[in-house]
């Protein structure tokens, strides 16, 4: 056997047995899983390999974007498109913006490594949001706006962050104004052209069969082909496969039976498939990332500058939910209080950031440090506010019961 599968086979092994026990305490799947994964290597058991940026966005990013986008169904997202586009592209710079300022005023970062972190910290993460909503078994509209913005907020994060990281290496220079918007054009549209094309692909393919196996096959090419082949060409690998998965589930899922590209028996195989997939991504992931923040060294860097980046980073999302909350204050689109505030706490960050910050150069100044710091981000993120956030719900008169009509 190898040494491949026994980890595979290991941790699995480790999230099988936390589910359970989790599931009977009423505590959050993931938080159980970030916990156990930190406490066997505080005692120097290995859980499996170590968090790198190649394993986040190749292996684990894909089945669970791509499951999460395929419950997207368009008439929703079209009736609030505004309020997710302006949490997803005004909130991200915004909170960069907050997090930047605050690094260099407060704790005297240098203004390119603050920026860095700032951009790779400003985008809620669409992992860590879904599986807590998923804990929570909460669903209806306030569920689809801060998942969606999630799914889609990439996009901008990944343009700040490739601007700021290409603004460091040239030392501080002003970037080219045409250069950065090929380069914004490069990162979404082609992201969405790549997912485009990906999931018409497995549409007009699936056509021709009716084998559910063969089905599910195309769905699995164009999850992770499409992230492959937007990454590939210097796109946005995470907006590619969202797109796909729209574009697969709303053609296919939630088609009516007559206009489905899938069979019968497809549809509900995909349905259950995904969704087995990104339990297994969830399982490992998370366990994985308990396991890499219990071995970071924050004694190093100080409780100021953790406890500062934390703060920071939850005054920057309250600053990117509650303003722009408002123009929607008089319209039909209209975002209660309490909604903002579910929005404001539930802004987690997670295995996109850690992907992000280990993709730094060694040369970047402060990197280890802005490494380190993430985790911390994530940590207080995963552990804190995704353990309240089913106490939150129950406070501000949510429910699991809280659904959308079918």
């Amino acid at each position: 056997m190898s040494e491949s599968l026994q980890d595979i086979l290991w941790i699995f092994s480790i999230a099988m047995l936390v589910a359970i026990v989790a599931r009977r305490l009423f505590l959050p799947y993931t938080v159980g899983l970030v916990v156990v994964g930190g406490l066997l290597a505080f005692v120097r058991i290995d859980v499996g390999p170590p968090l790198t940026s190649e394993l986040i966005l190749d292996l684990f990013l894909p089945p669970l974007l791509f499951e999460a986008a395929l419950a997207l169904r368009w008439p929703k997202l079209r009736a609030d498109w505004p309020p997710i586009l302006t949490f997803a592209v005004l909130g991200t710079l915004v909170a960069m913006a907050v997090v930047a300022s605050g690094l260099v005023w407060l704790l005297h970062w240098p203004l390119a490594s603050a920026l860095v972190f700032g951009a790779l910290i400003s985008a809620t993460d669409p992992v860590a949001i879904i599986a807590m909503f998923k804990d929570s078994k909460f669903h209806g509209r306030l569920s689809l706006l801060i998942e969606a913005e999630s799914l889609f907020n990439d996009a901008a994060a990944a343009v700040l962050f490739a601007m700021a990281l290409a603004w460091a290496q040239a030392g501080g220079q002003a970037p080219n104004a045409t250069e950065t918007v090929f380069g914004f054009a490069r990162i979404v549209l082609g992201g969405v052209g790549v997912g485009a094309l990906a999931g018409a692909a497995a549409i007009l393919l699936a056509r021709g069969t009716s084998e559910h196996l063969v089905e599910l096959t195309l769905s699995a090419i164009a999850a992770f082909g499409s992230f492959i082949a937007a990454e590939r060409l210097q796109a946005s690998g995470v907006l590619a496969t969202v797109v796909a998965g729209l574009m697969v589930g709303n053609f296919g899922i939630f088609s009516p039976a007559d206009r489905s590209f899938l069979s019968r028996r497809g549809r509900e195989a995909m349905a259950d498939f995904w969704e087995f997939a990104a339990f297994l991504a969830n399982s490992a992931i998370f366990l994985l990332i308990g396991a890499n923040i219990a071995v970071m060294h924050y004694e190093t860097y100080g409780p100021v500058v953790i406890a500062g980046a934390i703060g920071l980073t939850l005054a920057a999302r309250a600053l990117a939910v509650y303003p722009l909350s408002l123009p929607f204050l008089r319209s039909r689109r209209r975002i209660s209080l309490n909604e903002q505030h579910v929005l404001w706490w539930g802004g987690l960050r997670g295995a996109l950031g850690l992907a992000l910050a280990l993709s730094l150069p060694a040369s970047l100044p402060l990197r280890d440090e802005i490494v380190v710091v993430t985790f911390a981000v994530v940590a207080f993120s995963v552990l804190v506010q995704g353990l309240t956030m089913p106490w939150l719900l129950r406070l501000l008169g949510f429910s699991p019961s809280d659904r959308d009509p079918a």
